[in-house]
């Protein structure tokens, strides 16, 4: 018996969705996919072939996701790609999504936690000219270590929004959409966006939200490959499985934002400079399709094979040949667990709050 699913946020798409169990071979859900390195996972999963593919582009500014969306039907036009409306930021947007998710699908094969924020950092020029003749150049360049420090805003849920965006809105939507992701006989894969820059030197356990740091984005990315870690110690049991990917230095609006009033012109200019320093380090992805790399090859590997205690790096050669490789995290499950457990403590308090609101 086939179910209607109506798509009751994307009204631009006027598709009423008729899929059974055995036509949806694959629903794939990527948050922050309608810029940089979500935008291209998504072309890269329906250049493979896009028949039995349901996509869902899950974003916080609809009018970009509608173009992108757009953008992905001239290329490919008979995907089926829909929207969804989803701030991570916000607790009320992450829980409404998730019940959004619960009605047009029965089941959830591939969840990309891809969306982030880093906020605009202070730059030591000072450090930066004394890293350049150093031998910690390459691994300066690469993650920003030691030159840059950034300044956190509050959501309106009172949490610090770098932790809100990048670990706890995620957190909260794979515990809203365990009935679509957690189903006997199947596998279901979560796959997390981190970083290059995320160090165990960042965070702190009494401090999981970095209110007193100056490096809430490292922090975030290293909360989430302890989260990874967690996640298949409590989910593994139930066919949902965790990796976690760094796509490594990419030309995005996150990397521009590192410089706000750099010149768009002068990064044209250190282009040269990037393809060089790949030539001794294959970090240097730099474009959002390289960059992609592990996230898409994780979508073609059978979870029950991967190791959780590594990174999947999206790394490509002097040559420009894009290629994964696994390499080994800084964590432990100890730690992993007390996070968790922590995060599952904010949750029932943001619980708490937001249904006091709406009493």
């Amino acid at each position: 018996m086939l179910r209607t699913f109506v798509c009751k946020i994307c009204v631009f798409c006027s598709i009423c969705f008729q899929f059974g169990p055995e036509k949806m071979n694959k629903v794939v859900l990527v948050t922050g996919a309608n810029s940089g390195i979500g935008l291209a996972l998504c072309e890269r999963l329906l250049s493979q072939g896009s028949e039995g593919l349901q996509l869902v582009l899950a974003c916080r500014n609809m009018r970009r996701a509608q173009a992108a969306r757009a953008a992905l039907l001239t290329s490919h036009p008979t995907a089926q790609v829909a929207l969804l409306q989803l701030d991570t930021s916000s607790i009320s947007s992450v829980i409404s999504a998730a019940r959004e998710v619960k009605l047009r699908y029965n089941r959830l094969d591939y969840l990309y936690l891809n969306a982030g924020i880093m906020p605009n950092p202070q730059f030591d020029v000072k450090a930066f000219f004394k890293g350049l003749f150093s031998s910690n150049i390459v691994t300066m360049l690469a993650t920003g270590a030691g030159i840059l420090t950034q300044k956190d805003d509050v959501t309106s849920d009172g949490l610090q929004e770098v932790f809100a965006t990048n670990l706890f809105g995620h957190f909260l939507l794979i515990r809203e959409l365990e009935p679509v992701l957690c189903h006997t006989g199947r596998t279901s894969q979560l796959i997390w966006t981190s970083s290059i820059n995320a160090h165990r030197s960042a965070f702190k356990l009494e401090d999981v939200q970095h209110l007193g740091g100056t490096q809430p984005y490292s922090s975030s990315k290293y909360a989430s490959d302890l989260l990874s870690l967690a996640l298949n110690t409590h989910y593994n049991k139930q066919g949902l499985f965790s990796s976690v990917i760094c796509p490594g230095f990419v030309m995005t609006s996150l990397t521009y934002g590192i410089l706000p009033s750099f010149p768009s012109f002068l990064w044209t200019l250190l282009m040269p400079i990037f393809w060089l320093i790949r030539m001794f380090t294959n970090n240097f992805t730099l474009t959002p399709y390289n960059g992609a790399e592990a996230l898409f090859w994780l979508f073609k590997q059978n979870p029950e094979s991967l190791d959780p205690q590594v990174k999947y790096h999206s790394l490509t050669s002097g040559m420009g040949n894009n290629y994964t490789q696994p390499r080994k995290m800084d964590i432990d499950l100890e730690t992993s667990e007390v996070l968790y457990d922590k995060l599952l403590q904010l949750e029932s308090e943001v619980r708490k709050k937001l249904k006091e609101k709406q009493i």
